[in-house]
C-alpha cells in the first residue's frame, strides 16, 4: 500500500546494532557496486559504534529491524564557521521506498545534527541522476556550481 510510512524513529546506532547495520550496508553497497567484503565492513563499522567523533550512523525505523540508515561523516570548515558533516551514505530497504522515509531521514538527520553543533551538511550524488539530484534538492540541498568534489585515494 503506497503511502507514507512513518520514521517512527531516527535512533543512534550502537555496538549492539552490528548485525542489523552490516545486511543494510551490503545490500547498498551491492545495490550501487561498491566493491567490499564483510570483514572489511565491519571493520570500518565498528569504530563508529563504539563512539568514534569522526562518524555516526542512524537507523531508521525499528531498531531491531531497521528498515534503512544513514552513515553522517564529520569535519571542520572555517568557510562554514565549524562542524560540517558528509552524509556519506543513506539508504533506505527497496520494498518500503516511495514512501517518504528518505524524505523523513533527510529532514528529521539536519534537525537533529544542528542540535549537536553542526553548520551545513553535505552529500554527492551522480551528476547524470535526475531523479537522485531532484529528491535532494526537495529536501532543500543546493548544488555548489563553481566547485568539484575531487578525491585522491590512500
Amino acid at each position: 500500500m503506497k503511502g507514507t510510512f512513518p520514521v517512527t524513529a531516527l535512533t543512534l546506532a550502537k555496538q549492539g546494532d552490528i548485525d542489523s547495520i552490516l545486511p543494510l550496508i551490503a545490500a547498498y553497497h551491492a545495490e550501487v557496486g561498491i566493491a567490499q567484503d564483510d570483514d572489511t565492513r565491519r571493520a570500518a563499522v565498528m569504530p563508529l559504534l563504539d563512539g568514534s567523533p569522526h562518524a555516526v550512523i542512524y537507523l531508521a525505523g525499528p531498531v531491531r529491524a531497521p528498515i534503512g540508515y544513514a552513515l553522517i561523516s564529520f569535519g571542520w570548515s572555517l568557510k562554514f564557521g565549524g562542524l560540517d558533516g558528509i552524509l556519506d551514505e543513506i539508504y533506505v530497504r527497496p520494498g518500503v521506498r516511495r514512501r517518504g522515509i528518505g524524505s523523513e531521514m533527510l529532514l528529521a538527520l539536519p534537525r537533529a545534527l544542528a542540535g549537536a553543533g553542526l553548520r551545513a551538511l553535505h552529500l554527492e550524488t551522480a551528476r547524470d541522476d535526475r531523479d537522485a539530484r531532484a529528491f535532494f534538492k526537495r529536501m532543500h540541498f543546493t548544488a555548489r556550481d563553481d566547485y568539484f568534489l575531487m578525491t585522491r585515494i590512500l
